[in-house]
């Protein structure tokens, strides 16, 4: 049965190679679903979310990572996506006016860079910054990894209606050839097959078969897979508490001029209203009008 909303590592043991996959169908569809996004720019945040999944791959420590952007002069004015060493994660893209279906990354995010945060949850944050060198997140962070980290990157990055998807191949650090018989082309022809994967056929086969279909000839440690879930923050009492850090006269004088205080949460759509009794039983003012 094919799993979805899961994260898995595996191993080439005899190559010094690593892979990660993530897959997220209903996770994502439940941090989308009240957004009403266009196309591309759901595919721009289901990638964008695919990527910091697999990034948290990387962390030795407790903590969160995420990949952000901020535009002044492309369509998209804000990306954001975060997860956590305890797979979840939430995201968030706003944009402006109609977008072309045949945007690429540096048109969405144009002038802009790309930050990884490593927000460790004990320790110093660090930033690194990813230039918009490629027409896709996963060129991009491609040549992070190879410049930053020092570290050779396959990346496979995928969303359509159905969820987002991903797959992460890296060479181990510190690792060199030992002997001439050993397989020095060994990441040239993983690299190789795993580009002939599609987002179909990621889509409608388990990792297991993907393994066996795309590598048949490598030995592989597959480890057990991890449940990834999409995590929201806000709640009707988080809410409550930030109108009533606005103050009574405040929440009043604006119910001078509509029905209610609507509230909508940006990383999942959820909507809050208070009308006039709400406002009042908030403040402990009974009914008054």
């Amino acid at each position: 049965m094919k799993s979805t909303d899961t994260f898995q590592r595996f191993l080439f043991k005899d190559l010094h190679i690593r892979g990660e996959w993530v897959r997220l169908q209903k996770s994502f569809q439940e941090a989308t679903n009240n957004c009403n996004y266009p196309d591309v720019i759901n595919t721009l945040l289901g990638e964008t979310i695919a990527a910091s999944v697999l990034l948290t791959g990387t962390l030795k420590f407790a903590g969160k990572l995420s990949i952000h952007a901020r535009s002044k002069k492309g369509p998209v004015s804000l990306l954001m996506a975060e997860a956590s060493h305890e797979r979840s994660f939430r995201g968030i893209v706003n944009y402006q006016g109609d977008i072309d279906t045949n945007s690429d990354l540096k048109t969405l995010l144009a002038d802009a860079q790309l930050a990884i945060t490593i927000d460790p949850d004990k320790g110093a944050r660090y930033q690194g910054i990813v230039a918009l060198e490629g027409s896709t997140l996963s060129e991009c962070l491609i040549h992070y990894f190879e410049r930053s980290e020092q570290l050779q990157t396959h990346l496979f990055l995928g969303c359509d209606k159905t969820g987002c998807y991903g797959l992460m191949l890296q060479k181990l650090p510190g690792h060199q050839a030992e002997n001439s018989t050993e397989d020095t082309d060994g990441w040239n022809r993983i690299v190789q097959l795993a580009r002939t994967l599609s987002l179909k056929e990621f889509e409608q086969t388990t990792n297991e078969t993907l393994l066996l279909r795309l590598f048949h000839e490598e030995i592989i440690v597959s480890y057990p897979e991890e449940t990834v879930r999409f995590t929201c923050s806000c709640s009707q009492e988080r809410v409550s508490s930030s109108i009533k850090s606005l103050g009574k006269e405040e929440s009043l004088s604006i119910l001078e001029h509509e029905s209610e205080i609507s509230v909508d949460c940006q990383f999942c759509g959820a909507h809050y209203s208070f009308d006039r009794q709400a406002i009042n039983n908030l403040f402990n003012l009974g009914n008054i009008h």
